[in-house]
């Protein structure tokens, strides 16, 4: 299997959060919004409006615990001051298909907190595979971090944003193109820069 991100291996330190949430970044600034891979990140981000978690969890369990908190937080924070979260899990889940398997456990999560509707989870991950592509397919890649992440999102938000963009089922469609004319090794240039 390809390696996405060989030049964030160095940064996968667990006990560094740091620098896990440096390279979260760089992802977020190189490829998601660089690319524009999502048309509607750069905004927040700019506003100072993601919030970047680290967990130390080692367990689904532990995870799924703080995934609830941090469902309640964002719940509760003003809108301003945080859009979203990405909640890092370096520890748990490196496995694509456990991480797959654990999505379930993150919607009924949402379900009960009463927060369906309200909030929703996205996921991404190193090894990201979509149904019906290879493990190396470049379009897996729209959905590469460089850790396991799940991405905590305002309904409200989503909805704002699919409203104001042109065409939003033309998104992937458009990912797909822009990562095949990149290919691997542009992919892997874009984390080589400094």
């Amino acid at each position: 299997m390809v390696n996405a991100f060989p030049a964030l291996h160095p940064y996968a330190d667990p006990t560094q959060p740091e620098a896990i949430i440096a390279r979260t970044r760089d992802w977020l600034e190189r490829a998601v919004i660089g690319l524009n891979l999502c048309p509607f990140a750069k905004a927040v981000h700019v506003k100072g409006q993601v919030r970047f978690a680290v967990t130390a969890a080692t367990t689904p369990d532990a995870l799924l615990g703080e995934l609830a908190q941090e469902l309640t937080l964002l719940d509760q924070s003003d809108p301003e001051a945080i859009a979203t979260t990405l909640l890092i899990h370096p520890q748990v889940l490196e496995d694509f298909l456990d991480f797959n398997d654990f999505l379930d456990a993150a919607d009924a999560a949402v379900d009960s907190l009463g927060l369906r509707g309200v909030l929703q989870v996205a996921s991404f991950h190193p090894h990201y595979q979509f149904a019906d592509s290879g493990p190396d397919d470049i379009e897996n890649y729209s959905n590469r971090a460089p850790f396991p992440v799940l991405h905590l999102l305002r309904e409200e938000d989503i909805d704002r944003a699919v409203e104001a963009f042109p065409d939003p089922q033309s998104i992937f469609g458009e990912n797909i193109k822009t990562l095949r004319r990149l290919g691997h090794a542009g992919w892997q240039a874009l984390f080589e820069r400094h």
